[in-house]
């Protein structure tokens, strides 16, 4: 009895800060030898809501990062309850989020004996529709356990015996020595993570990756080392069984076969390098690189500069093993089909095969060769079933090569995004947007011609008329370049956002031939390298209150402050229907310095700049940027929650009452007039 009531032990802290709106527990329950569940509750006022792990590109997700250590293993991903989702207006994206109540769940494994710790932080973005959001700095957390000789057994022999006794405690911590460098991310990243959690983007895009396989697949189908071989296999089929139903059954066989082979290629992939190993190169500058040059490779074969072949002794030898009959023979039949047609298959393989590597996990191989093999066994199953469709198949030709050849102007698109990738990670500044949307304009526009007949390639056959089909491809690819035209002068082209550039990452982030500021006077030389001008034309400073307030003192002009985050839903609003707008524009370009404070910013400070200081009750040292402006202006205007506007005048004393979210222009332009006005007032 006493071994039955120790199979679940539950401690509870509590913790809670001032003002974030929210109070979380902590428990920790026993679920096996040497497993058990940390269960993170947080419990929200009303109205008030956090989010999802699944990072998006919106709101900051709900984070947990524990430290490292070798007598821990951690069991699969947080896991969190159920979420509602909804879609944002302002971020134009699905977010998922938590209201009322959520548990976040994540398993571990002792693998030694004796006291153990788990150590770790955790952070959400809370937020509310009319107050906004807060950015409580992360919080955290020790556990307390004891393992006995069953912890090691475990671990040397993957067995368990039982556990006779479990002593665990927990309790907040409050020492600064665990850091970041010493932690692994298991459940979602930060904003301002390069690579965001594996499951994460898994849950968001496997049917995105099974789709994407399976257009795929349905490309494939139509090259020229595929399309000819459905009659041919299915007529095998059909008439080398004895009976109909026998055909009927070979050819699904061999369908399930097909499927079988490219779905054990994308995990046999993955298996290899393993799951994370994939995600963290998908997000490595000289592995999208490498990537870039594959598929420039993959086009120029689609082109016709070359074929991608396997060894003919190769292919010859799986042939030969078809002959056998039986389900062996028809298993080497469908490896046959898959060698022989790799010089068509092969490319949009390894390019499905990057593209699900993305997603960081085993599924998205997995669903993206599923997608691509199911479109590809479909007809040999379906038409040996009904083979009376055979004869609405259109018959091989010239067409078949033009299909290929637009599946080379689209790896050509394509490659270009992997070079973006590692153009950016380096901030090489060479493949900027107005490049690459150059670029594209190029290739699509070229498409387009060939579609109707402009050029041939050197296995084309001679076009004596434009198709229906050839002529509504033509559409689609002149609509594409035609609507990427206005991006050379910066247009957003929302249609391709997440592929091209940043529009910020650009030879002229306003276009060419646009002013850059409508600032009356020119920047001072002193300060001009720290002053940045946003896509909408805002002159500021970024994340630099020293400089800012320095240049507002040295052009005798009120210091703005605007305490923003890359997360905030309705910072983005004032900065994209607000701040534009002519009178606002002009009074903040002309007659205030404004400075932007991200308190969202992970990135790190200078080591010099690191601070120790009291906040939310215990000491904390300060090490990123978006924790400096947090503590400043939490504890200079008591105010947590983004966006907040504060004028200021030359001694740093505000002008005005600080403001926050107001969607009314009007009422915006009359609150910068006031503090303006005051400013002036005191001169």
């Amino acid at each position: 009895m006493k071994k039955f009531l120790l199979l679940f032990v539950l401690f509870v802290s509590v913790i809670t800060a001032q003002e974030t709106h929210m109070k979380w527990t902590i428990e920790s329950k026993k679920v096996s030898d040497c497993e058990y569940d940390l269960i993170f509750s947080v419990k929200m006022e009303k109205d008030w809501h956090i989010y999802s792990l699944i990072k998006s590109d919106g709101p900051n997700p709900t984070a947990f990062y524990f430290d490292k250590s070798p007598d821990i293993q951690f069991v699969g991903k947080v896991k969190e309850s159920k979420t509602h989702k909804i879609y944002d207006l302002t971020f134009e994206d699905t977010v998922r989020m938590h209201e009322n109540t959520a548990t976040f769940t994540q398993r571990i494994k002792l693998l030694k004996e004796g006291a153990l710790k788990v150590t770790g932080k955790y952070e959400a973005q809370i937020c509310h529709d009319v107050e906004g959001c807060i950015f409580p700095p992360a919080q955290k957390f020790k556990v307390d356990l004891t393992g006995t000789g069953a912890c090691v057994l475990a671990k040397n022999s993957n067995t368990t015996s039982p556990l006779d006794t479990v002593v665990t405690a927990l309790t907040p911590i409050h020492d600064s020595s665990s850091s970041h460098s010493n932690s692994t991310v298991v459940a979602a990243s930060n904003s301002e993570s390069k690579s965001s959690d594996p499951e994460a983007v898994e849950s968001m895009s496997l049917w995105a990756i099974f789709f994407a396989g399976f257009i795929g697949g349905f490309a494939a189908l139509l090259t020229p080392c595929v399309f000819p071989m459905i009659p041919m296999n299915v007529s095998f089929f059909t008439k080398q069984s004895k009976t109909k139903k026998q055909g009927i059954r070979n050819a699904l066989i061999y369908a399930l076969f097909i499927i079988v082979l490219y779905v054990g290629l994308g995990l046999g992939v993955t298996l290899i390098f393993g799951a994370g190993a994939l995600h963290t190169l998908s997000t490595n500058a000289w592995f999208n690189m490498a990537f870039f040059a594959l598929l420039l490779v993959f086009a120029a074969s689609f082109l016709g500069a070359f074929e991608i072949v396997l060894p003919s002794s190769f292919v010859n030898k799986m042939d030969a093993k078809s002959d056998k009959g039986g389900i062996i023979g028809i298993f080497f039949m469908a490896f046959t089909l898959a060698l022989v047609s790799f010089s068509c298959t092969g490319p949009i393989i390894g390019t499905l095969l990057v593209q699900a590597a993305a997603g960081g996990g085993i599924g998205g191989p997995f669903w993206g060769m599923f997608g691509f093999a199911l479109a590809l066994a479909l007809p040999f199953g379906l038409f040996a079933a009904f083979p009376g469709w055979l004869n609405s198949l259109p018959k091989s030709g010239g067409w078949l090569n033009s299909v290929k050849v637009v599946l080379g102007f689209l790896e050509l698109a394509l490659a270009l995004k992997f070079a973006s990738n590692a153009d950016l990670v380096w901030q090489a500044g060479i493949l900027t947007r107005e490049v690459f949307v150059g670029l594209w304009i190029v290739i699509f526009g070229l498409q387009g011609i060939y579609l109707i007949g402009g050029f041939k390639t050197s296995h084309d056959s001679d076009l004596k008329h434009v198709s229906v089909t050839r002529l509504f491809f033509a559409i689609v690819s002149f609509f594409v370049t035609i609507y990427l035209i206005p991006g050379l002068w910066g247009a957003p082209l929302k249609i391709f956002s997440g592929i091209l550039p940043p529009l910020e990452y650009s030879e002229s982030p306003h276009g060419f031939g646009s002013s850059e500021s409508s600032q009356s006077t020119p920047f001072d030389p002193e300060f001009a390298k720290y002053i940045e001008v946003n896509k909408n034309g805002i002159i500021h400073f970024k994340n630099d209150y020293e400089h800012a307030l320095a240049y507002a003192k040295k052009v005798g002009k009120p210091l703005m402050v605007d305490y923003t985050g890359h997360a905030c839903a309705n910072c983005r609003k004032t900065e994209d229907n607000i701040w534009p707008d002519p009178e606002v524009l002009k009074r903040l370009n002309n007659d205030v310095v404004l400075v932007s404070l991200y308190v969202d910013d992970k990135r790190a400070l200078d080591p010099k700049d690191f601070m120790k200081v009291q906040w939310y009750g215990e000491e904390r040292e300060i090490t990123d940027i978006g924790d400096k402006f947090k503590y400043q202006q939490e504890t200079t205007y008591g105010k947590s929650s983004q966006p907040m506007y504060v004028i200021l005048d030359l001694n740093e004393k505000p002008l005005n009452s600080p403001r926050g979210y107001n969607a009314s222009t009007p009422e915006y332009i009359k609150w910068l007039d006031e503090g303006i006005s005051k400013f002036s007032s005191k001169k």
